[in-house]
């Protein structure tokens, strides 16, 4: 029971997830949400997200390790291929592979609803701090993401100006017609 399981998301998990994004709110730069949601909200952030696109937890010895998730791109329909995905884990439970387990999940599912590219949008310090540092862009790197681009300090928070950068992955053949999508919803294995 010491491996890491993935499933997918239920809305009564919601007090475990928002007590690990909690601290990303709180600590770090990692979000730019200044303030922690209720638990209402996160319950109705899961619930929304699983309408159309997958959110997935790791578990490790049946405890939650972390989680992650996809959501639009953009709101225009030429768009509905692409999706951009955040992925959070519990700080102290972080190098134990739930990050690329769950990943790899993450985009097993997205292609399997037509998706053709993922994306992530990550904030970056000018200069590594207490409250921010490039892991999570060498994760993403790690894992075949490339650099698209860079918004200079465009976000500011802990009385700090921080960049963010995009960056994408293409995981679909891009066929003409272009594939079905799927809601997550909808999905007969989800």
């Amino acid at each position: 029971m010491n491996e890491l399981e993935i499933r997918t998301a239920k809305p009564s998990d919601a007090s475990t997830l928002l007590a690990i994004y909690a601290y990303y709110v709180k600590e770090t730069a990692i979000t730019f949400e200044y303030a922690v949601p209720t638990l209402s909200d996160f319950r109705q952030r899961i619930e929304t997200t699983l309408e159309t696109y997958p959110f997935l937890v790791a578990l490790k010895a049946g405890e939650i390790v972390g989680f992650a998730y996809a959501g639009p791109f953009n709101h225009r329909e030429a768009y509905k291929w692409s999706v951009e995905v955040t992925i959070y884990l519990d700080p102290n439970k972080r190098r134990l592979g739930a990050g690329k387990k769950l990943y790899q999940a993450l985009e097993a599912k997205l292609k399997a609803q037509g998706i053709q590219n993922i994306n992530a949008c990550i904030s970056v310090p000018n200069k590594e701090d207490e409250h921010l540092n490039y892991d999570s862009m060498h994760f993403h790197e790690h894992l075949g993401y490339r650099l698209v681009g860079r918004f200079h300090a465009c976000g500011y928070k802990f009385e700090t100006w921080y960049d963010m950068i995009w960056m994408e992955k293409s995981i679909g053949e891009h066929s003409v017609p272009a594939p079905k999508f799927i809601p997550f919803a909808e999905m007969s294995e989800k």
